[in-house]
């Protein structure tokens, strides 16, 4: 049994390869890139200790310092607020420092294997995510229309959604070739893969996910697409996506970035964290023991761009927040890209003109998370009546749409997600102040678990985040709409830029709204990949040929390009 609710298309069995989320516009392996003992490729001697400029100190930023240290090169990293960027863990004041809030990132899925080499690298451990009807959630409660619902599995469920997950599967699989698609990137059969989906693509660029669902016989009912946009699938509700393009959804569950979902014990942030201090075992230039950290004035990278602009040789010039300005030959922005046209002033000749209308056009999804410390994981209580758990992971139609319960043991202080929003429902959050939000949240949570203290059990003042109300974001995470495959696919291939003017070259974009699978990191990670290898070309470096980069194999795997007129 999947995490999901209802359950989309049966994952294949464990006999079958494993799945990689390289998703199906750029099937490129960037798990055996990073993997092979070759490494990522080298520079020519003369350009070691070359300063390169990375803005933005998330995991795609560090990731790509972390790859250009290691190559001999000097990543100088600008970072507005702390490192980590949407891997932030948070504590709470008064409270056992173990009890930690994921107000970003929080749950990973096995298919995001080049993330996982990181993990791995820092000595990181993960843990089953207690996403509904989850194998180790122990129990769910699905919400909707004041009626609510018991389930340790989705048998337990009412016959209705066991019929919304079988329209969800006949409506992927007729829809979207979802059997062929999933073999052949198991396989990672990029001829297949590339054929399935130049047709998709030209198909469905222009639908939207509700769209998709009203096409299909198996979803005539209104009121099994209302059920499935409630609860959706893995992780909840998805009504919130209606309006995005399928495509957007296809990459999720081709990937099965929906599914079997990790946390990182101890939160999301210690991985960039434990990059940025890590000293590489093979380095090239820099003595043994060197650290993006000690590259870095008293460890601490610059502090926010407020200007870029190009200066004559085409360098890129920089300048921060204390009015320091430094030029480089390359730089790397790895912040979401509408701090382009709004908290950094910028030259229009950085890029393209059609790259700008891609950055202009993007479209951001908003989230809103609260969460309280309390004393111990009361939910786990026995109903002395019914005998179930006295309270479980909640899917709901009220305020609160996704409560999420997570602990540490059950004699131990633990943590409740009271509410994950997305979109219009986070949006409904954004006047209200932490108690306020946490005032509703209780109320809403009250009405579902009627005979449930919730209050009595909170040792600590509540934590929240609204990412569309941060200034250097302005929003959680890219999506798009319909019409907008053209605009990513610039963004996504800018790191290839033998194609481009002169004039234009020498930055280079990262981060996961450029990839194909914004919203998790392991887009931010293949990204910055990307970056590296673009990079790396740029001052004459080179990969080695048993372990080519994905500028190397462009041609053969680039994204389908669609007509313009």
């Amino acid at each position: 049994m999947t995490s999901t609710v209802p359950n989309a298309v049966q994952h294949a069995d464990a006999q079958q390869p494993p799945i990689t989320m390289f998703g199906p516009d750029f099937p490129y392996a960037y798990d055996d890139f990073l993997a092979h003992p070759a490494g990522l490729g080298q520079i020519p001697a003369t350009e070691h200790g070359t300063e390169v400029a990375v803005i933005g100190g998330g995991l795609s930023g560090i990731v790509a310092a972390y790859e250009l240290m290691k190559m001999g090169l000097k990543p100088v990293v600008y970072e507005a607020d702390q490192i980590g960027g949407r891997l932030r863990t948070v504590g709470f004041d008064g409270c056992d420092p173990a009890l930690s809030a994921e107000m970003g990132a929080m749950r990973f899925p096995p298919s995001s294997t080049a993330l996982q080499h990181y993990i791995d690298l820092v000595g990181l451990e993960t843990r089953p995510f207690p996403n509904p009807l989850a194998e180790t959630t122990p129990s769910t409660v699905v919400d909707l229309k004041g009626e609510s619902h018991y389930a340790t599995t989705v048998d337990d469920l009412p016959q209705v959604y066991r019929d919304v997950m079988n329209a969800w599967n006949a409506c992927l699989e007729e829809g979207a070739d979802f059997s062929d698609m999933n073999r052949a990137m198991r396989e990672r059969d990029v001829p297949r893969i590339r054929e399935i989906w130049a047709k998709l693509v030209e198909k469905l660029d222009n639908q939207t996910f509700y769209g998709f669902l009203c096409e299909s016989e198996s979803f005539k009912s209104f009121r099994h697409r209302e059920i499935f946009g409630q609860v959706g699938f893995g992780t909840g509700g998805w009504d919130t996506d209606f309006p995005n393009s399928i495509l957007e959804i296809l990459r999720v569950v081709y990937t099965e970035a929906d599914d079997h979902h990790r946390g990182i014990v101890g939160g999301s942030q210690q991985l960039p964290l434990r990059m940025w201090e890590r000293e590489p075992e093979k380095i090239v230039h820099w003595p043994y023991g060197t650290s993006l950290k000690s590259l870095h004035v008293n460890g601490e990278p610059r502090p926010a761009v407020t200007r870029l602009n190009r200066t004559s040789g085409n360098r890129i010039t920089v300048t921060d927040a204390n009015g320091d300005i430094r030029t480089y030959r390359s730089a790397i922005f790895t912040a979401q890209s509408w701090m382009l046209l709004s908290k950094i002033a910028c030259d229009d000749s950085l890029f393209p003109i059609d790259h700008w209308t891609a950055i202009e056009r993007t479209h951001y999804m908003e989230s809103s998370k609260l969460f309280v410390p309390v004393d111990r994981p009361f939910w786990l209580d026995k109903d002395e009546q019914t005998g179930r758990d006295v309270m479980s992971m909640t899917l709901t139609d009220r305020m609160t749409r996704g409560t999420y319960l997570l602990d540490d043991g059950p004699d131990k202080p633990a943590v409740m997600c009271l509410s994950y929003t997305w979109c219009d429902d986070s949006l409904k959050w954004l006047p209200l102040s932490a108690s306020e939000r946490m005032e509703v949240m209780l109320k809403s949570l009250g009405e579902i678990y009627p005979n449930v203290d919730i209050r009595k059990h909170i040792i600590g003042n509540p934590v929240t985040v609204s990412w569309e109300n941060e200034p250097y974001f302005m929003g959680a995470f890219k999506a798009n709409l319909p019409g907008h495959y053209r605009y990513q696919r610039r963004l996504f291939t800018h790191f290839v830029q033998d194609r481009l003017p002169e004039d234009k070259r020498g930055i280079f974009l990262a981060g996961d709204d450029i990839s194909w699978t914004a919203g998790w990191a392991e887009g931010a990670v293949q990204t910055a990949l990307n970056a590296v290898w673009g990079v790396m070309h740029q001052l004459g470096g080179t990969t080695d040929p048993t372990n080519p980069g994905p500028g190397d194999v462009y041609d053969e795997i680039a994204p389908v390009e669609l007509p313009e007129d």
